[in-house]
């Protein structure tokens, strides 16, 4: 049986790096493994698995690039450090061009984009980060390629986000902003008090850096007068590693919502976990995932090749007809359901990943695993939303007697304080969010109460301690 598309390219990719690129030699020698082993599909589990500390770091900068040079015209970016020490990754044209062709996809979803005027708003930040340089990038490479596109990068500015949206953004026909999604709600919540109607604009969002729920992307289209989520919005799978790797489309978004109805379903598609995954699709032309254990191994070429590399995350694979599949075995025709809501004409016949928050990004109580997407889709609700952001932190503490228990740090929308309405009204919402999605927690609620509680603090807006703005929000904090 022939290789896929992606098993193929990445069996390319391997003998290439296997003669070119220093590190990985030493890499492979190492593991003991002869390159001219591998040459077909099955020899592909053979290959070790690379990651940061097996050989990012273990190598010099020059060694891990093609033919061991600098002589290249690069673009340094660094990932965050969430996890560790910052590591800078270099890059060249093919990242940017493939990026390119993902918003290309997201800006044509809209057949009569090419009609139309478009300003693209930048709210990542433009530091040493992925996000904003890429994003500006692929749009420009649109634009240079003929697009009606113009570009504004305030980043995380907020004042230029709004003066912008004032001043200019009516005299486009369509108005993308993009950005980290609890910042991009921050702009959406706050609009009014701003002077902004997004609702007089029409508006489409494109988001990456985390998960986040249906119920987020309701929100956030409502109040911002989005015409159809499944073409409005997309949620990016990206890293400052190897660039825009996997994206939501109309289907895959979809999928998603159709299976958040039907329990029965999203435990076929996602096996049993209890959060809700990134559920995007892929070019195996750009980059091939696949799933060991549970953990995401993915391979690409850049200025640093990637191949068989554990990016820290978990989730799982399937091609488009396996999907197909589990759908029609749980009754559903996703392609007629496809035509049905419009989308039918978008539909690309990639594989699919899906990605959920690595166990780092939990906290325990008791021993079972607590996730901060439980505690915010219980922020979503009326009147909550309107003196909440949305963002928390989680952190396990223990109090004088040894006691363990949850705290929850809450931001407050800008002007709003903590009444004791307010107080009690999160608290009852929590809990009872806590109680509905997670079924040890119930359990361990009915046995110690009130006890199991969690215990809430409520923060002014962007207060430095757990919520500084600019840059990502940690979800959960570990006690020190």
């Amino acid at each position: 049986m022939k290789p896929m598309n992606g098993e193929r390219k990445t069996l390319e990719l391997f003998e290439k790096a296997a003669r070119n690129v220093v590190a990985y030699k030493k890499f492979l020698k190492k593991n003991h493994l002869n390159a001219t082993d591998i040459s077909r599909s099955k020899d592909f589990l053979t290959i070790p698995i690379m990651n940061k500390s097996n050989y990012l770091r273990r190598y010099p900068l020059k060694e891990l690039t093609w033919k061991g040079s600098m002589r290249h015209h690069l673009i340094f970016t660094s990932t965050s450090g969430s996890t560790g020490e910052p590591f800078y990754f270099p890059r060249e044209k093919l990242v940017d061009n493939q990026a390119a062709w993902v918003h290309d996809l997201f800006y044509k979803y809209r057949s009569d984009s090419k009609d139309k005027s478009t300003l693209v708003i930048v709210c990542f930040g433009m530091g040493v980060w992925i996000g904003g340089i890429l994003t500006y990038q692929a749009f420009k490479i649109m634009g240079d390629r003929g697009e009606s596109i113009s570009i504004l990068t305030p980043g995380i500015n907020k004042a230029e986000i709004f003066n912008a949206l004032k001043k200019i953004a009516y005299n486009f026909d369509e108005v993308i902003m993009v950005g980290y999604a609890p910042f991009i709600k921050d702009i959406v919540d706050e609009a009014p008090s701003q002077g902004v109607n997004l609702r007089k604009m029409n508006v489409r969002l494109i988001f990456a850096a985390e998960a986040f729920t249906e119920g987020f992307r309701d929100y956030i289209a409502k109040k911002a007068g989005l015409k159809n989520v499944l073409l409005d919005t997309m949620n990016i799978y990206g890293s400052a590693d190897i660039g825009a790797m996997a994206f939501e489309t109309p289907i895959s978004i979809l999928m998603r919502r159709l299976a958040q109805r039907k329990p029965e379903l999203f435990d076929s598609l996602f096996s049993s976990i209890s959060k809700t995954p990134t559920f995007a699709q892929y070019n195996p032309e750009f980059i091939h995932f696949v799933s060991n254990n549970g953990r995401i191994l993915l391979s690409g070429d850049s200025t640093i090749p990637l191949i068989k590399y554990d990016i820290g995350d978990h989730g799982g694979t399937m091609t488009f007809r396996e999907v197909v599949r589990i759908f029609r075995n749980h009754g559903i025709n996703i392609l007629r359901e496809a035509e049905k809501a419009g989308i039918s004409k978008t539909i690309l016949k990639f594989p699919f990943v899906y990605v959920y928050e690595r166990a780092d990004l939990s906290t325990t109580l008791y021993g079972l695993q607590i996730y901060p997407e439980t505690v915010r889709e219980a922020l979503l609700t009326k009147p909550i939303s309107t003196y909440l952001t949305g963002k928390v932190t989680l952190i396990t503490r223990y109090d004088h007697l040894q006691n363990q228990y949850l705290e929850i740090n809450l931001e407050l929308q800008k002007n709003k304080n903590a009444s004791q309405a307010l107080k009690a009204r999160t608290l009852t919402q929590i809990v009872k969010n806590l109680r509905l999605k997670n079924s040890e927690y119930r359990e361990l609620s009915n046995f110690l109460k009130k006890r199991a509680y969690p215990r809430l603090v409520f923060w002014p807006n962007e207060h430095p301690e757990h919520f500084r703005p600019g840059i990502k929000q940690k979800w959960v904090k570990k006690q020190r």
